[in-house]
């Protein structure tokens, strides 16, 4: 029997158990359609990427290129003025069969041809008007002097070091562009091919492998050249050659030349004194004739170009005789001098904590401007205080050790260690250090905070 209290408790609760026997049924079926949905697109969700990853499969040798050219165009691109990337297939005169690199074989309307080439190359127009590249160059064999390779190796790196200061480029040569243009000859076919090779460059700066930079922030004051018109800039004094007659009347190792047509006509002339003439002999003859100082037969570049001066003045509208500064200069006279201007620079940067302060290499045009006001009493030249521009070991023949007479070979080698560690320092000082001594190139001295104002001068 069942309990009156129970049956009554059975029969109050039954309905409510038959409902809920159905909805339990109905939450497994709705559950069971959840699960196969969300089965299905995850299936749908793995097969999706899995087949993107065969057909992009990850291959590290496509990914370091990839890598490499994403940093090489970021590179490239840190001066966002010039496209190195872009070369037009409109044609230029490049294109032309008949051009000819050869010295021997003349260019013309070389101004237009530029001026198209550069319309061609939109990037490289804006800042054209001051692009420099600098040549220079020695002979294709090693040097006979046991440390002529190692001096010229000193003499490239600080004309390397003075063009990424000053953001030029570079061209060093060490082949005979023509055969018989040699030894001092052997600039001109040089020139001439830069001036082809670099259309976006308004000048061509040639410096003898035995010229150095000894004034690492100084820049060339082109708008000086511009004032005129001037084409060719080299040191020299008018004085010299018209009254004096000498061959040493300015010196041919180190010279500036504008990219143009007037200067294409004007190495053919200045060439035609060469060795590639059939009248090199003659040009001798008449130069010794000329300028009686002239000690050696053969025709040379130097006494060429004098005597183009001196036949024609009125070349001197277009060929600046720079004697305002060290475009070049000897340097039996420069040596003595740097002591002196060391202490001279150290003082001012005592004086002005602005000199002295530690910054980037790229910005050291900035402190070139910074330290013109303080050298305005130093004057420029012989007897001047200033940092020579250039210092040229003419009649010092590093390379080949024949070295002229008047002078020991000691004093040009040791002349040459302390010139190139004077030039050295003023580029060692923004890594942080300096030659102490400059006859010690093995030997530097990590520079203070701030130095020089507590040494190791």
């Amino acid at each position: 029997m069942v309990a009156p209290e129970l049956s009554q408790s059975k029969s109050q609760f039954a309905p409510m158990a038959k409902s809920s026997v159905r909805t339990k049924t109905s939450s497994c079926f709705s559950d069971g359609f959840l699960y196969l949905g969300a089965a299905l697109l995850a299936f749908l969700l793995v097969w999706s990427l899995w087949s993107y990853a065969l057909s992009h499969s990850f291959d590290p040798e496509t990914s370091a290129k990839s890598f490499a050219s994403t940093e090489a165009h970021q590179c490239v691109q840190e001066n966002p003025q010039v496209n190195l990337h872009y070369d037009p297939p409109d044609e230029t005169f490049y294109d032309d069969q008949e051009l000819s690199y050869s010295v021997e074989k003349p260019i013309k309307n070389w101004d237009e041809k530029r001026k198209e080439w550069l319309k061609h190359h939109p990037s490289f127009a804006p800042g054209a008007r001051d692009r420099v590249v600098l040549v220079t160059g020695s002979q294709p064999k090693p040097c006979k002097n046991p440390i002529g390779d190692h001096l010229l190796l000193r003499f490239f790196k600080n004309k390397v070091d003075y063009c990424r200061i000053h953001g030029y480029d570079i061209f060093y040569n060490n082949v005979l562009l023509h055969p018989k243009m040699n030894s001092y000859w052997a600039k001109l076919p040089v020139v001439k091919a830069a001036m082809l090779a670099h259309p976006e460059a308004e000048w061509i700066w040639w410096v003898d492998s035995d010229a150095m930079f000894t004034d690492m922030e100084y820049k060339l004051p082109l708008r000086r050249y511009d004032y005129k018109k001037h084409n060719l800039i080299v040191h020299g004094w008018e004085k010299l050659i018209y009254e004096k007659k000498s061959w040493t009347a300015l010196n041919a190792g180190v010279f500036l030349i504008r990219n143009c047509q007037w200067s294409m006509d004007f190495i053919e002339r200045w060439s035609s004194m060469g060795p590639m003439s059939s009248e090199y002999e003659k040009w001798g003859e008449i130069q010794r004739s000329v300028f009686k100082d002239k000690l050696f037969p053969k025709s040379d570049d130097q006494s060429g170009l004098i005597y183009l001066l001196y036949k024609e003045k009125s070349l001197t509208e277009k060929i600046y005789l720079e004697g305002e500064y060290y475009f070049e200069g000897y340097w039996v006279d420069i040596l003595p001098t740097y002591d002196n201007i060391t202490e001279k620079y150290t003082e001012l940067e005592k004086e002005d904590g602005k000199l002295r302060r530690r910054h980037a290499e790229k910005v050291s045009e900035q402190y070139g401007v910074f330290r013109e006001p303080h050298l305005r009493e130093a004057g420029n030249g012989k007897g001047s205080w200033r940092r020579p521009f250039i210092t040229h070991f003419t009649g010092c023949q590093p390379c080949s050790g024949d070295h002229n007479q008047m002078y020991e070979g000691e004093t040009c080698w040791n002349g040459m260690v302390k010139a190139l560690n004077f030039a050295d320092n003023q580029v060692l000082r923004k890594y942080g250090f300096v030659h102490p001594d400059l006859l010690d190139s093995n030997t530097v001295t990590e520079t203070s905070f701030d130095y020089p104002d507590d040494g190791p001068w």
